[in-house]
């Protein structure tokens, strides 16, 4: 069970007692880091990005008995202030939930998981999102979010049985872009293409267009302009059936080498650019 004491005096945890326990199984175990809706965050970027965040700052752990370094006491004083619980946590401990081999993390941060709903994606006039169908790698969901981030989209929806973008893998990859991008988890391609609908009824214009080796439309002959789902199927057996019916537009990134397709979160990465590029040209 969650830490729920709310405390600017630190408590301290040395061994492997229930607490620390707790805290390996929201890296390890999807299930129970899901079911308690938190996850553990890593790394300065990460950590800073989460703390100006709408996520709920829930527990900091710092090093036991180190004198912390300015961005790190900077760190405690405001998670602490947001009302996170606040731990001394062994070295070796830290270590251990840093997933490092070398020197232990400062600093780590408990943060909730928000809701898995539709309603935190925006859809601006100019919206610019990605939905990635069954994604088997936590590392391309947190490179997709980080392309999102750093391209001016506006979310991602995640569908069907997938890897866990909070897992602490696609934390990593996502260089702290999950703390701020929202993300939202779907069961699968329904209930994303009746939000579609329910927008489009709105008013919204939204297109959706999807990735693929065998698309009828080369990636820069599209409108990428208006408002845009990019589909991105899995990195195996690429979009299923339900997604593929659904694309407005098949498109194909044209390539010269041997290679016949990208890894998943590249070619999603260039129809993000593409997007960009065109919108900056407007």
């Amino acid at each position: 069970m969650s830490p729920k004491r709310r405390s600017a005096s630190a408590l301290r945890v040395t061994t492997r007692n229930a607490t620390f326990q707790y805290w390996q199984t929201l890296i390890s175990n999807r299930t129970k880091r899901n079911r308690a809706g938190e996850m553990v965050v890593q790394g300065v970027r990460p950590i800073t990005l989460a703390l100006g965040s709408a996520h709920e700052i829930r527990a900091v752990l710092h090093v036991d008995g180190a004198t912390p370094s300015r961005w790190a006491a900077d760190t405690i004083v405001a998670a602490e202030k947001s009302g996170a619980t606040s731990f001394h946590v062994a070295a070796e401990l830290m270590r251990e939930l840093g997933e490092k081999d070398d020197d232990a993390p400062e600093v780590l941060l408990i943060v909730g998981i928000p809701a898995d709903d539709p309603t935190r994606i925006p859809v601006p006039d100019d919206a610019l999102l990605v939905a990635l169908d069954r994604p088997s790698s936590p590392g391309n969901i947190g490179s997709v979010v980080r392309s999102v981030d750093a391209l001016g989209g506006h979310g991602v929806i995640v569908t069907g049985h997938a890897a866990d973008p909070y897992d602490t893998k696609a934390l990593r990859a996502s260089t702290g872009s999950t703390l701020v991008t929202p993300i939202v988890r779907m069961p699968s391609a329904a209930q994303v293409l009746d939000w579609a609908d329910h927008m489009r009824s709105s008013g919204s214009a939204l297109q959706i267009v999807g990735t693929d080796e065998q698309g009828t439309h080369d990636v820069w002959d599209v409108d990428l302009t208006v408002p845009t789902v990019i589909v991105t199927g899995n990195e195996h057996s690429g979009m299923s059936a339900a997604w593929r019916d659904a694309c407005d537009l098949l498109v194909r990134i044209p390539m010269g080498g041997h290679a016949s397709s990208l890894n998943a979160a590249n070619a999603t990465s260039i129809l993000l650019y593409e997007a960009a590029r065109q919108r900056a040209q407007r």
